[in-house]
C-alpha cells in the first residue's frame, strides 16, 4: 500500500531539513535554487527524526514461550528475516549512509525478532517484489506499511499493528479540502503504481466520469524528490502517501501541508500489518509477540519515537482469509 518514497537522496537544488543534527535535502519551489544550511529546522510535532545508522533502538527481552511457538523452519537459522521497501520516511528507509534501512517499520519488527529470540536480518525490495519474495520464502515477514485487502489475503496472513491512512498533502497555499472524489475533479495529483493509493484515485476518478465531472490527472515520478519538488513547484496539485509520511513532511517543511485523508482500505477499513506467507504458522506468534510490546510499552514507545503515536492500535490481531471481513478494524 504505500508508498511513497522519501528515501533521503539528496539533490543539489534543495533546502535543507535538519533530521536529528544531520542536514538533510528536500524539495523547494525553485528547482534552479541552491542548497543553503540553515539554521536546523524544529519539527512541529516536537519529534527528532534520527536518520543516522546509529539508531539505538527500542529494544525487548525475549519470551521464551513466544519463542517456542516459532514454527521449526523459520527458528531454525535463528533470524527472522524481514522485507521492507526503504522508500517512506519515517516508517522505512535509508540512513544517512544511504545503505542502513530504518525507520518505524524497522522498529517494530525489531521489537518482534527480540521478543521471539530471532536475530533481526532486514533485506530491501521494491513494492512490486515483496510479494513474490515472500511466495518464494526469501522473507519470512514483510513489515513495509502493508494494509490487508481481500486479494492479499488469498495469498498471505496478517499480524496486524497500525492504523493505516492516506494522506493528501499540498501546498500551503493550497485552499482545496479533499475528503472525496469530488475533490479531486480536475486536479493533478501524484501517486505511486501499483498502490492503494493509485486504486482509490482510480476508483475516484470513475465515480467523476459517471457523474461526467472531469478526472483527476494522476502522474507518475521516478523518484521522490522528484515528486515533492513537482508537489513544491506547482507542477502537481497534491500528492497522495501514506499518512506517516504526509504528516513527517507537514512537520519538517514549511511550504507544504495536509489537505485531505482518506483510509487506506477505502471503500472499507483497513490496517496496516506484517505479512507472513498464508498457512505456515507464524502470523499467530507475531500477533503475540506484538501483543506482548503493546503490553510491556515498548511499541508505544517506538511509534513516539516516530511521531506515530495517533496511529496506535489497542491489540493486534491475525488476520486471515477465513476470518478476514472486508471494514472491520
Amino acid at each position: 500500500m504505500p508508498h511513497h518514497n522519501l528515501a533521503l537522496r539528496t539533490l543539489a537544488v534543495l533546502p535543507a531539513v535538519v533530521l536529528a543534527g544531520v542536514a538533510v535535502l528536500t524539495g523547494c519551489s525553485d528547482p534552479g535554487a541552491q542548497a543553503s544550511l540553515n539554521q536546523p529546522t524544529t519539527p512541529a510535532n516536537g519529534v527528532t527524526y534520527n536518520s543516522s545508522p546509529e539508531q539505538n533502538r527500542i529494544r525487548a527481552s525475549k519470551d521464551p514461550a513466544l519463542a517456542a511457538e516459532v514454527p521449526a523452519s523459520i527458528s531454525k537459522d535463528g533470524k527472522l528475516t524481514v522485507g521492507t521497501t526503504a522508500g517512506s520516511v519515517p516508517l522505512s528507509y535509508y540512513a544517512t549512509d544511504n545503505k542502513t534501512p530504518i525507520g518505524s517499520e524497522i522498529d517494530i519488527a525489531q521489537l518482534v525478532a527480540d521478543k521471539l529470540g530471532l536475530t533481526l536480518d532486514v533485506q530491501v525490495t521494491s513494492w512490486e517484489n515483496w510479494p513474490l519474495k515472500t511466495q518464494s520464502g526469501d522473507f519470512e515477514a514483510v513489515f513495509s506499511n502493508v494494509g490487508i485487502n481481500k486479494d492479499r489475503v488469498k495469498l498471505f496472513d496478517f499480524s496486524s499493528y497500525r492504523a493505516a491512512f492516506m494522506g493528501f498533502e499540498a501546498k500551503k497555499s493550497a485552499g482545496y479540502d479533499i475528503r472525496g472524489a469530488d475533490d479531486i475533479s480536475g486536479l493533478k495529483i501524484s501517486v505511486g503504481s501499483g498502490t492503494n493509493q493509485e486504486k482509490i484515485l482510480l476508483a475516484w476518478n470513475k465515480e467523476l466520469e459517471a457523474k461526467g465531472k472531469a478526472p483527476t490527472v494522476l502522474q507518475y515520478y521516478s523518484s521522490d524528490a522528484d515528486t515533492i519538488l513537482a508537489l513544491a513547484s506547482g507542477r502537481t496539485d497534491a500528492n497522495l502517501a501514506p499518512y506517516p509520511s504526509a504528516v513527517y513532511l507537514a512537520n519538517t517543511r514549511e511550504d507544504l501541508k495536509i489537505v485531505g485523508k482518506v483510509n487506506a482500505g477505502w471503500p472499507n477499513e483497513t490496517l496496516v500489518a506484517a505479512t507472513t506467507l498464508k498457512g505456515n504458522g507464524l502470523a499467530p506468534v507475531i500477533t503475540d509477540a506484538l501483543n506482548s510490546a503493546i503490553k510491556d510499552g515498548s511499541y508505544g514507545k517506538v511509534l513516539a519515537r516516530w511521531g506515530l503515536s495517533d496511529e496506535a492500535v489497542a491489540a493486534a490481531t491475525t488476520v486471515n482469509e477465513a476470518n478476514y471481513v472486508p471494514g472491520a478494524k
